[in-house]
């Protein structure tokens, strides 16, 4: 593992853990330190968790955890629970068989990430996940909604939201990608739209509670 890696790993877990909480400053000179490297690795790894969502930079300041309330994450779920019923609802009628096949792909990928449950692995299918959902607006042909989506989901949301799941809840969201796709081929989006609210409901629960993980360490394997 590199230097920027190293250093990006280690300070998104501490934000999971709690270690650096929500408004406050990561200080490069401070990681510097501790972990005996140049400052070009810290600043590398702090870009990366700008993109990524999980800091950000403010003027004359430096790197500050970003601050999401539990009122924020209420009302991203509660319009989520809104829109995105509607995503699938329209992609039943809209649908290409290679989409579908998109679909089976990045859902046949998270599975396998699900059995094997590390921190990485979660981080893998957060991403996955993103672009499962991201397909299926596209298959909806709706500019509307997806800029009104884009506007909506944020990434700190969606990236640590996984990182909250208990291992039924996480297989319990795998279950729900697969019935979407099956409601999706018989073209049914009534059928879609219910899956798809009871993910998103799902969603809301698992992130409501304490991080089920804190540690990089694989969960126990189930038979």
């Amino acid at each position: 593992m590199i230097a920027a890696d190293r250093v990006y790993a280690i300070i998104k877990q501490r934000i999971l853990d709690g270690h650096y909480p929500a408004g406050s400053y990561v200080r490069e000179a401070t990681i510097g330190q501790e972990l005996e490297l140049s400052r070009t690795p810290i600043r590398e790894a702090l870009r990366r968790l700008v993109s990524d969502g999980w800091v950000e930079v403010i003027p004359h300041h430096g790197a500050r955890v970003v601050s999401w309330t539990q009122r924020d994450v209420e009302e991203v779920f509660e319009l989520r629970v809104l829109l995105e019923p509607q995503v699938v609802r329209r992609a039943a009628t809209r649908i290409e068989a290679s989409q579908l096949d998109s679909l089976g792909e990045l859902a046949c990928h998270m599975e396998q990430l699900c059995e094997r449950g590390d921190n990485q692995a979660i981080d893998e299918i957060a991403g996955l996940n993103n672009r499962f959902h991201a397909e299926l607006i596209t298959a909806a042909d709706s500019p509307r909604l997806q800029r009104l989506l884009e506007a909506i989901v944020q990434v700190p949301v969606s990236r640590r939201s996984f990182h909250h799941y208990s291992d039924e809840e996480l297989r319990g969201s795998m279950r729900h990608h697969r019935e979407i796709i099956r409601a999706l081929a018989a073209g049914d989006g009534e059928w879609a739209a219910s899956v798809m609210r009871a993910h998103i409901l799902a969603a809301r629960a698992a992130q409501m509670h304490p991080p089920a993980r804190q540690t990089n360490e694989p969960r126990q394997q189930h038979a």
